[in-house]
């Protein structure tokens, strides 16, 4: 299956010093990588609410984006994005945090729920409530209890998840260029396939 090449990466997290290296941050750091690595600016862009920057990945023309919102207001920037560069949602690539996945565990997928994020809940009606867009999810753990979600996800995981969770980033920025030729199946298997957790995802 050959799908439509990825235009603009979304990473999702909170803004500010205090939300730095959080779990929640886990989309918005795997951008940030993604623009250094790359050499690509991410300046403030108030029109559009988030930071944003342009250049080649992979040898592909795309867009980067971290809200300058927060999480729970991530549709905001999203929707004013893909309306502002006229970007159809099955080229847009969200990537955040995941409770249900361990550290060391990041997945591609497409299309389906938000599944109780709240970032990904706010971002499907901002885009017309259409749910066929591409997502990373990067394994950060659940903390066993869900009055404690809260927390968990405002904090920065113990030094032993943070290297996982940072492998996992690694695996997938290097998966990633399948996804930007258009090859959704062989990113999704060759991300998986370098998952060297036992999740069961």
């Amino acid at each position: 299956m050959v799908t439509p090449s990825i235009r603009l990466i979304v990473g999702l997290g909170n803004p500010g010093e205090k939300y730095i290296g959080t779990r929640h941050n886990a989309g918005a750091d795997f951008v940030s990588a993604l623009a250094t690595q790359n050499s690509i600016d991410l300046k403030a862009e108030k029109k559009l609410s988030a930071r944003v920057g342009r250049g080649s990945v992979a040898g592909h023309d795309v867009r980067l984006l971290i809200p300058d919102t927060y999480m729970n207001h991530s549709g905001k920037a999203v929707g004013l994005a893909v309306n502002y560069f006229q970007i159809p949602p099955e080229q847009l690539l969200i990537v955040h945090d995941e409770l249900d996945m361990t550290p060391g565990a990041s997945r591609f997928k497409f299309d389906g729920g938000h599944g109780g994020h709240n970032g990904l809940r706010d971002i499907i009606p901002a885009i017309g409530g259409t749910r066929a867009f591409w997502r990373l999810r990067v394994g950060i753990g659940h903390p066993g209890q869900a009055n404690k979600v809260s927390d968990w996800v405002l904090s920065k995981a113990s030094k032993t998840e943070q290297a996982l969770i940072a492998s996992s980033i690694d695996e997938a920025q290097a998966a990633l260029p399948l996804l930007l030729d258009g090859e959704g199946v062989k990113a999704m298997t060759r991300l998986h396939s370098s998952d060297k957790t036992k999740a069961d995802v």
